[in-house]
């Protein structure tokens, strides 16, 4: 099955936080670093977040660059019901790129629809263990074009994209503060039966972004 290039992005305390138990995440890290998060978007053809990431930040996914991109990444919101539903900015920004929510081919009909006649465009697949299979999501996503997508979470998808072996490579931003065990994971539970079963990557980049720490990854065949 054919899929697109995968880079996850994380943006994380030290201790691998996205968030405060109470969701607040705006923002763990710098400015310095989320001007260069903006830079990546440009460089893909898609960005990619779950549909838990698009009720909770709203956000536009528009790369915000200067100059200005020559086009903009496709949108794309995993939602296995599709459950996201206008308006908001993923779809008040309909005019300024495409927007494609990827959802279980039985997921609600209704919703699906209304996502459809706000402007949005919309794929089925077959449900996976966490949602969708997101081997199949991948393959939509190759079919429609995408060559490269950069997935900005939330922490189910990472670690769903991690389980299938799909992420090609990591660009971990950190910022120097701890959340606590209560604060929410870049990456959700992998359910690994050993250390020797744990995904692994190698360093290839390390930057200082002001006071946050920038760490590019490629997998490990």
């Amino acid at each position: 099955m054919s899929r697109p290039r995968v880079t996850l992005k994380l943006a994380t305390s030290l201790d691998g936080r996205i968030a405060t138990a109470a969701g607040e995440s705006r923002w763990i890290t710098g400015e310095a670093s989320r001007a260069e998060v903006q830079k990546l978007r440009a460089a893909h053809d898609a960005v990619l977040i779950g549909s838990g990431t698009a009720r909770a930040d709203d956000p536009e996914l528009l790369a915000r660059t200067t100059p200005p991109p020559t086009r903009q990444p496709v949108r794309i919101v995993v939602d296995t019901e599709f459950s996201l539903q206008p308006p908001g900015k993923l779809f008040d920004t309909l005019d300024r790129g495409t927007l494609l929510v990827i959802g279980a081919g039985d997921g609600d009909t209704t919703r699906r629809d209304v996502v459809e006649r706000a402007g949005a465009r919309t794929a089925g697949v077959a449900r996976g263990p966490q949602g969708i299979d997101i081997e199949a999501a991948l393959s939509v996503m190759a079919e429609r074009g995408v060559g490269h997508v950069l997935c900005e979470g939330g922490g189910q998808l990472a670690a769903s994209l991690i389980a299938a072996e799909a992420v090609d490579r990591l660009e971990w931003f950190r910022a120097p503060i701890l959340l606590g065990s209560e604060g929410r994971p870049g990456v959700a539970a992998l359910m690994l039966s050993s250390l020797a079963a744990a995904p692994a990557f190698r360093r290839v980049a390390l930057r200082e972004l002001g006071p946050d720490i920038w760490e590019s990854y490629e997998r490990i065949s």
